[in-house]
């Protein structure tokens, strides 16, 4: 199964680096804001963890120096408290439990120097462990109120598959930081998921019982439907921005190649026709294109093929062994081996293209940095980076010019859509 192999070596490989937050520094002086909370009554460990995601959230958006101090305070006051005296904001909620039973929270974003919130709202959810979503909530709304950059993706669930044993695999629901994590699907090789619709509902992975065969769970009523199956290996890479069609790449006659599934008409078109490995592929250019990874010069590189032709494109033209890609738009994000070492652990890299311009783009310098997904706007990455025997998710901001580390406690992460 030497393309099996080949298509799986990227996340298999392990390294030693230190799984912490990776920030390019910048001159520019922040406003300091402090996160405060008010919580009367209500589970001191439940909201002390809260104020851990929450002020971590504020460091991803990027946009202040947060104090990482636990610091509790008065809701009602438009002061900061002992301990924030020098922030510029102060960002203050209260969680509180609903007659219903719900989890409420206020929240109110105080200017200091005016002396008063300039920016409220109250929030509930029906699951206390959901917690972690109501802070990433709460975050994009501070974000959107100062008119940043939008950061939407900061609220999407990750769907990952992690290693927990030789041939067995969960498939798990997560949040971007893996504070909450809840495994979906058990028992048996479950590899490779994909939303598979923009509010994420169900979702495709790949089970290999028999034969390598692909699936849509439904999360909401746990349905699961049998879409296709294959000899050989079986993945799907992408799905159009209609949810209409999907990119699989296929080895039903011994080669892998890519194909696109019509989920409407339940029918299938080859795409690539190589006596050799065509895999991963990526919709570009508005769906017009296929880029995809092949060994046509005989090491992996990234190229493209307009669909119902048959002449090819390179698109990359550095490194030596580019062994997985994402699009967006007229973008790609691919991952580069940047070391030939026989006896000691290789380095693997992110680097960002235009299909418009020659210029490349260095997102990551150190360690094994694999399987790269764009957001649904294109304003950030998230990546597996693995170091040891662990695997942490990586999230890049490209405006932001920067980049952050959450290790995965417990296995190791095979694959991750958001």
């Amino acid at each position: 199964m030497r393309f099996l192999a080949w298509i799986m070596i990227a996340l298999a490989s392990l390294w030693s680096a230190d799984a912490t937050i990776d920030v390019i520094k910048t001159t520019q002086k922040l406003p300091m804001m402090s996160v405060e909370d008010a919580s009367i009554n209500y589970t001191k460990y439940l909201s002390k963890k809260f104020h851990k995601v929450l002020a971590g959230d504020m460091h991803v958006v990027s946009q202040f120096n947060v104090v990482d101090e636990y610091i509790q305070s008065d809701y009602v006051a438009d002061m900061p408290n002992k301990g924030a005296e020098q922030s510029d904001f102060v960002l203050k909620y209260r969680l509180k439990e609903s007659a219903e039973g719900l989890m409420l929270c206020d929240m109110k974003l105080i200017d200091t120097k005016a002396q008063r919130s300039v920016f409220t709202r109250q929030y509930k959810i029906t699951q206390q462990d959901l917690y972690v979503f109501l802070a990433h909530e709460i975050a994009a709304d501070i974000n959107d109120f100062f008119k940043f950059e939008p950061i939407g993706w900061i609220k999407k669930r990750v769907l990952f598959a992690r290693y927990i044993n030789p041939k067995e695999s969960e498939i798990v629901i997560s949040d971007y930081t893996l504070s909450y994590q809840k495994v979906i699907i058990r028992g048996g090789l479950n590899i490779f998921p994909k939303w598979a619709d923009a509010k994420q509902v169900s979702f495709f992975y790949t089970a290999y019982k028999d034969k390598p065969t692909l699936y849509r769970y439904n999360i909401l009523t746990g349905e699961e439907e049998r879409i296709i199956d294959s000899d050989g290996m079986l993945v799907c890479s992408d799905i159009d921005k209609n949810f209409e069609k999907i990119v699989l790449s296929m080895a039903p006659k011994g080669q892998p190649d890519i194909y696109i599934y019509d989920l409407k008409n339940k029918s299938l078109e080859q795409v690539t026709r190589y006596n050799g490995i065509d895999v991963s592929g990526q919709f570009l250019d508005d769906g017009k294109r296929i880029a995809f990874v092949s060994d046509r010069l005989g090491y992996p590189n990234i190229f493209a093929q307009v669909i119902g032709e048959n002449s090819v494109e390179q698109l990359v033209y550095y490194g030596k062994n580019n062994n997985s890609c994402s699009t967006y738009q007229n973008y790609i994000v691919y991952t580069s081996r940047e070391s030939d070492n026989e006896f000691s652990q290789n380095s693997f890299n992110l680097h960002l293209i235009s299909t418009k311009t020659e210029y490349v783009r260095h997102l990551t310098a150190t360690g094994v940095n694999q399987y790269p997904k764009f957001s649904e706007d294109g304003s950030a990455i998230i990546f597996i980076k693995h170091f040891k025997r662990q695997s942490a998710l990586g999230i890049i901001r490209l405006h932001a010019n920067k980049s952050f580390l959450f290790p995965l406690k417990v296995g190791q992460i095979q694959s991750l859509d958001w």
